[in-house]
């Protein structure tokens, strides 16, 4: 038994010290190496090329295509000729959806053949400072958003209405120090029935507000033309508008009640016109309104206290207009508006004791019937912001120049008096002396 189990234990012995002379084995530890991030999938710039139709028609429009026309980066010069590209994800061809052209070269033409390529994919397309350029024969309807300014200036009627009329999917137009000739505005937006932003100003527009307006429409600015009439109940029910600007037009009557519908107004501009009639009272139901700009009108009455009450306005212009009575408004009101004109209302006073001379408003002081104790400066620059200048020393100036002369007077008077009496005693002392 012993003898047959001595062979076993070398065996066992023999394995053991072979086991223990082995390097030990550990478990593998983890890469030391970051892990490599996944791939990200190349933008499509680099996987789809750019259709080649639409390739062609960007060099047709002098449109650097020896790079990717789409992050083409323009150059940083203002003066400098430049066009943006913006193209879409598809495949197997991208395309372009939106071209923006800026200092435009005299050399620039717009073809019809181009536009056809560039169309159904192009929604926007902006031309800024070209006056040299000619509008195109028709522009693609699949635009969404079109914007001209100081542009298309060498024919003298600029835009036709019937031309912007066909781009009857816009939601945003944009027409600025471009001429456009046209009947009325409501051939242009007669069937734009996504317009969201209009744009027509100082582009010698006539005619009247249309009676009709879509009521998708946010943003107005019809400034710097030639519309005349009243405004009509079209704009005050457009309950989306934020923005509403026609100042510098030939505008009459009142400022109609329904104004105060439009609920969702921040900014109201109808300066320079012809309006008439008093501030409405229902311009205090506009709970967002920023930006109030009535002067140079010939708006009357007094000035409503409840302007005062109105927590989110910062720029208030009644300047040059025909309001009378006493200034409802306090200085704490007044220094927390970034912008106040009030000069140019020649029956318009200030309380002397509520606001300070200091505070240049343009209007004179009240006496105790509140009429303006003398006659106030003249019309005042609509432009000009009103500032707290140092009034008092200017009146010590004027007091010091006023009482300067008299002294002069006062001295010249007293030495011819005593020269006087000097005279009269040698003449009284000789008779006495003889």
């Amino acid at each position: 038994m012993k003898t047959s189990s001595l062979p076993l234990l070398l065996l066992l012995l023999h394995l053991s010290a072979t086991i223990s002379a082995a390097p030990s084995l550990s478990p593998t530890p983890a890469p030391t190496t970051s892990p490599i991030p996944p791939l990200k999938k190349p933008p499509s710039s680099s996987t789809s090329p750019l259709d080649p139709k639409q390739l062609k028609a960007l060099e047709s429009l002098n449109i650097p295509t020896v790079k990717d026309p789409c992050n083409h980066r323009p150059t940083t010069s203002k003066s400098a000729s430049s066009s943006v590209v913006t193209c879409d994800t598809s495949s197997p061809f991208r395309l372009v959806t939106s071209i923006s052209f800026t200092n435009c070269s005299s050399d620039l033409s717009i073809s019809s053949t181009a536009l056809r390529a560039l169309s159904p994919s192009l929604t926007s397309l902006s031309f800024l400072n070209c006056p040299s350029l000619s509008p195109p024969p028709r522009l693609p309807e699949s635009l969404h958003s079109f914007t001209a300014v100081s542009s298309f200036l060498r024919r003298r009627n600029g835009l036709s209405g019937v031309f912007l009329a066909r781009l009857v999917n816009l939601t945003d137009l944009t027409v600025s120090s471009v001429p456009v000739s046209t009947s009325g505005l409501f051939v242009i937006l007669g069937n734009m029935r996504k317009i969201v932003s209009l744009t027509i100003s100082h582009a010698n527009l006539s005619g009247n507000i249309p009676k009709s307006l879509h009521s998708n429409l946010t943003f107005i600015d019809l400034s710097d033309n030639l519309l005349k009439g009243s405004i009509p109940t079209s704009v005050t029910l457009l309950s989306n508008l934020k923005s509403l600007n026609l100042s510098k037009n030939s505008i009459s009557g009142d400022i109609p009640d329904g104004i105060g519908d439009l609920i969702s107004l921040k900014n109201l501009s109808l300066a320079s016109n012809k309006l008439s009639g008093p501030i409405p009272d229902s311009i205090s139901s506009i709970p967002q309104l920023t930006h109030l700009d009535l002067s140079g009108n010939q708006l009357n009455g007094t000035v409503p206290r409840f302007i005062s009450q109105m927590k989110h306005l910062t720029h208030l212009n009644l300047a040059n207009n025909d309001f009378r009575g006493v200034l409802p408004f306090n200085a704490s009101f007044i220094k927390n508006l970034e912008v106040f004109k009030i000069g140019g209302n020649s029956d318009l006073c200030y309380n002397h004791t509520v606001l300070s001379s200091k505070m240049k408003l343009g209007i004179a002081k009240c006496d105790k019937h509140g009429l303006p104790l003398s006659p106030p400066p003249q019309k005042e620059d609509s432009n000009s912001d009103y500032d707290y200048g140092n009034e008092d020393d200017t009146s010590e100036k004027k007091k010091e120049e006023h009482h300067g002369p008299n002294k002069v007077v006062l001295g010249v008077a007293i030495g011819l008096s005593s020269l006087v009496f000097l005279i009269i005693f040698m003449i009284l002392l000789a008779k006495w002396c003889g």
